[in-house]
């Protein structure tokens, strides 16, 4: 085998090394883990929100009601109290109508309570609900800049292994291609690490010694295989 094609070989390891290192930053960057971390509270926020605009809309409703029914039991403890205090009724009916003006009038006291009560806690869940929102949107914003922080460094990855990938292309084609399917098939068993140079009698692949007789070995092979790891030998 010609050296100048297995010192391409080198060289093609060399920038698919690269491009795999590329591609491995590219799956890894450490916004990535930053950015599931943000979207998992901007969607916690969220459900957070909805459920609180829930409770709120459901507050507003029985508030709604409550101040219906309010407004209606003091109509009518008007006009009781109007015909109680017109006269013109026996001892008995007197005292019926006054048994229920007073009956009215607890019962208005009482929804007079609730109604208090469901605007006091309507006035907190809306500042709840506005904390909430507001937790929303920073958890968005927060989410938007990573995005946005990974999209620029996946676009500048790709530049370079776009260039990696150009240069590979004119590599490849100094090399015969049974030989480079060899380097692939190596490749895909060895790592990525399908060829070593022999320096100092130390194979780079397995970083293992050959000797004398190992080396002479390797040299019989096409093309040279390191006897230790039978990666492609570079001598």
């Amino acid at each position: 085998m010609e050296i100048p094609a297995l010192a391409d070989l080198l060289d093609l390891q060399d920038v698919d090394l690269e491009i795999d290192r590329l591609l491995d930053q590219r799956q890894n960057l450490p916004e990535l883990e930053s950015y599931k971390t943000a979207n998992a509270s901007r969607i916690e926020a969220e459900h957070e929100a909805a459920a609180l605009a829930d409770e709120l809309k459901q507050m507003s409703l029985d508030l709604d009601k409550g101040e219906g029914e309010l407004e209606l039991t003091e109509i009518k403890l008007s006009e009781t109290e109007t015909r109680l205090y017109s006269g013109g009724m026996n001892a008995r009916e007197t005292e019926n109508m006054r048994l229920e003006v007073q009956q009215l009038r607890n019962r208005k006291e009482n929804m007079e309570e609730t109604v208090l009560g469901l605007l006091d806690g309507k006035e907190e869940l809306e500042a709840r609900l506005a904390e909430a929102e507001a937790a929303v949107e920073s958890a968005r914003s927060g989410e938007q800049a990573l995005e946005s922080a990974i999209g620029q460094a996946w676009r500048e990855i790709d530049l370079k292994v776009g260039r990696f990938e150009a240069r590979k292309s004119d590599i490849v084609g100094a090399i015969p291609e049974d030989l480079l399917a060899r380097y692939e098939k190596l490749r895909r068993t060895k790592e990525g690490v399908a060829v070593g140079r022999l320096e100092h009698g130390q194979c780079g692949g397995c970083h293992l010694a050959l000797s004398t007789t190992e080396q002479n070995e390797a040299r019989e092979s096409d093309p040279p295989l390191c006897v230790h790891c039978r990666r492609i030998l570079v001598m």
